[in-house]
């Protein structure tokens, strides 16, 4: 079995569950924060929904600077209604999913590089990046469903029950 093929049936899973939380993201309250130093609820949502997308450019490029010279004109995507998070969340996945289709373990074996402001942060295969790329969502995809739990909004089932669903 290719590497691809590990990592597009674990995007599939991650999809769905993904899918239960964003479902539930409440509408108008993107700009709520739990603390001061929190993320704002649309930005986290837009995070997770988007996430997916992050695949393809480990993929489809060999590194990311965070703060490359002239700035970012990089932008997260935005949103007033569930239903565009939730399409938002399908072009992510579309593009995860595209690029994974053409991904040989050879090219999954390559360095891909972080960088800040030109010097590199961190390097290590694509492959290593990918499985890092899902732990990352699952970590902001927690955070999400605490926001959720704040905010008065049941929480989905995510990777078993929840105390609002006990469906899994």
């Amino acid at each position: 079995m290719k590497l691809a093929d590990l990592f597009s049936a674990q995007l599939e899973r991650e999809a769905a569950v993904s899918r239960r939380v964003l479902e539930r993201v409440p509408e108008g309250r993107q700009d709520w924060k739990p603390h001061e130093k929190s993320m704002a609820l649309g930005y986290l949502a837009t995070l997770v929904a988007t996430m997916p997308s992050w695949l393809a450019f480990t993929i489809d490029r060999d590194d990311l600077d965070l703060s490359p010279p002239g700035g970012s004109t990089w932008r997260p995507a935005s949103w007033n209604t569930n239903a565009e998070l939730l399409q938002a969340h399908d072009r992510a996945l579309g593009q995860g999913r595209e690029a994974l289709r053409h991904a040989s373990d050879a090219h999954l074996e390559l360095p891909w590089r972080l960088l800040v402001a030109g010097k590199v942060v961190s390097q290590d295969a694509r492959h290593v990046v990918l499985g890092d790329t899902f732990t990352h969502l699952a970590h902001h995809r927690g955070q999400l469903s605490v926001y959720l739990r704040l905010c008065g909004v049941a929480v989905p089932s995510i990777y078993g029950p929840s105390a609002d669903d006990k469906t899994f």
